[in-house]
């Protein structure tokens, strides 16, 4: 009896794929089926668990199942929940902007500036403000990288230098003019109410006070940082999580030689 029930329902199930109306896949597909975790400023209990169930709802999701909370200190509770999304998203009218390069491998990078530019590109990299993050400005910059993708520092064909953490903006930039910087990477983790933003506009505001900024390649990277709103602040590309030294190489060779020929057709 139990069989057959199963087998009724699993001829049943949705199986329908519409990329205009992409809604999250937990089961089955178009299930909507979503896992929420958050943190209520109230004290543990029933009440909590109900003001969550009443929230996800607001949220536009069906049958809300707190399957976990706990007191995180005195009135914060954690709540851990399920539900059904109601909402969709049209996939086919989604255009993220991206940083629009070729990855290469460091001999490629190495032999097209060898090639193409004729020298070493002079690239300079700090995590700028109060950041005092410098994994991942160490992962693009040393020579040892990250994860098996050497750092700017063993290329052959760039001359790297690494500030380091907590540089003020001003430095930063005096550093890359006496340096006669190509491209400056500007590495932000301290994301805490927007503070990165604010200082990675403050940097661009400084080259263009400078003079400098339509002159140089500006590269923001971090976790929390994306191509779109690191041009959106002024910035010519932004890298984010799960980008090496390999995709910033790249795009620094190919975004330079492409300034150097519209110089020439000038």
């Amino acid at each position: 009896m139990s069989g057959g029930l199963y087998s009724t329902e699993k001829k049943n199930f949705d199986k329908t794929l519409n990329l205009k109306a992409i809604k999250p896949y937990g089961d089955t597909m178009n299930d909507g089926k979503v896992q929420l975790s958050f943190t209520l400023p109230v004290p543990d209990g029933d009440e909590a668990v109900e003001a969550a169930k009443q929230l996800m709802k607001k949220m536009g999701l069906e049958d809300p199942m707190v399957v976990y909370h706990k007191e995180l200190t005195k009135d914060f509770t954690f709540i851990i929940a399920y539900g059904s999304c109601t909402h969709t998203v049209d996939y086919t009218a989604i255009h993220v902007p991206k940083v629009e390069s070729t990855t290469w491998s460091m001999e490629e990078t190495d032999d097209f500036i060898r090639k193409n530019i004729g020298r070493k590109i002079r690239v300079i990299g700090a995590s700028t403000g109060t950041d005092a993050h410098t994994v991942g400005i160490d992962a693009i910059m040393n020579m040892k990288g990250y994860a098996g993708h050497y750092g700017l520092e063993r290329y052959e064909m760039f001359e790297a230098l690494n500030l380091g953490s907590q540089v003020p903006n001003e430095e930063f930039v005096a550093k890359a003019i006496e340096f006669n910087a190509d491209a400056l990477l500007v590495s932000q983790t301290v994301t805490q109410k927007d503070i990165h933003i604010k200082n990675l506009t403050e940097l661009v505001e400084i080259l263009e006070a400078e003079g400098i900024r339509d002159k140089v390649i500006l590269i923001a990277g971090g976790p929390r940082i994306t191509h779109e709103l690191v041009k959106e602040i002024g910035y010519d590309a932004g890298f984010g999580p799960n980008t090496y030294a390999d995709d910033v190489a790249s795009y620094i060779a190919q975004e330079l030689y492409r300034r150097i020929q519209e110089g020439k057709n000038k």
